[in-house]
């Protein structure tokens, strides 16, 4: 954590654990709120106005440093760009048309709204989920004695899987609490929500990340010896914060969902990566070249 990304880690970890007071424990207790002297009223009327921005920018700033200093530049912007880029389209496309996730729309507090549909801190958190999923995965698999194809086509699934599972267990609360920041026009199903909305995140994922995967064959990597601790931290906290949330509305199946789709492949993943550290893969015959 002494490297620079570690910083903005810190302070993205903060941020989330702050707005998880003030959403759970100082919102439902507005007589809390009204005995702070002006000056914590204040503070506390900018967090919840200012807060997930500010965690979704320290998010992006974490991951998009990592990757630039451990993978390069052409690395980073060769992922960083298709998942900002496509996650936008696909998210100007949801709230105006409805496909791929269903009719929803976002409210305030998440910042700016590019053409006035989808706060402009959304593609961040697709970028920086997104590429936690997929390199946690490709860094796994890269331990394995496959086809590098095999690898590749394994890191776009499991790292899709991993990001819509964090969406399983996110999107009920945050559409659903006192202070929501979307809303679904046609509630669905699941918790309130389309299923069609998973098949449209993974979707996402899979288009960004195959992208992505297209863009780094230019320029091979070593997968090797890429660290794992920002990326996994980054990801256990973001699902960490939507369990919480979860779990303070009373949704207990996602959460049960995002820990079996999302929190146990990325254990197994991270086990691969750090059981043949010594440099011995471990191999499937069956799949081998």
């Amino acid at each position: 954590m002494r490297e620079k990304e570690g910083y903005f880690f810190i302070g993205h970890i903060l941020a989330m654990f702050f707005g998880l007071a003030g959403l759970l424990l100082v919102l439902p207790h507005p007589e809390f709120v009204a005995s702070l002297p002006p000056i914590g009223q204040s503070a506390f009327s900018w967090s919840m106005i200012g807060g997930g921005v500010v965690y979704m920018i320290l998010g992006w700033a974490t991951i998009a440093l990592f990757a630039y200093r451990k993978l390069g530049l052409w690395h980073w912007l060769g992922f960083m760009i298709p998942a900002l880029g496509i996650s936008l389209i696909s998210e100007l496309l949801g709230t105006s048309t409805g496909f791929p996730f269903g009719d929803y729309h976002y409210l305030s507090g998440l910042g700016y709204k590019i053409s006035g549909l989808v706060p402009f801190t959304i593609p961040l958190s697709w970028f920086y989920l997104g590429f936690c999923g997929y390199i946690i995965t490709r860094v796994g698999l890269e331990k394995l004695s496959l086809p590098n194809f095999v690898k590749d086509l394994g890191a776009i699934v499991f790292g899709s899987l991993l990001l819509t599972s964090w969406d399983f267990v996110l999107d009920p609360a945050m559409s659903q609490t006192s202070m929501p920041f979307w809303l679904w026009d046609q509630p669905g199903a699941f918790f309130g929500m389309p299923y069609q909305n998973f098949v449209g995140w993974f979707g996402t994922g899979v288009v960004f990340m195959s992208v992505a995967t297209i863009i780094w064959r230019f320029k091979p990597l070593d997968f090797n010896n890429i660290p794992l601790t920002i990326p996994v931290g980054v990801y256990i906290g973001n699902f960490t914060f939507a369990m919480v949330m979860s779990i303070g509305a009373n949704f207990y199946i996602p959460v049960l969902l995002g820990i079996v789709t999302g929190i146990l492949p990325l254990v197994i993943f991270v086990n691969l990566a750090h059981k043949s550290e010594s440099g011995n893969s471990i191999a499937l015959p069956f799949l081998s070249q």
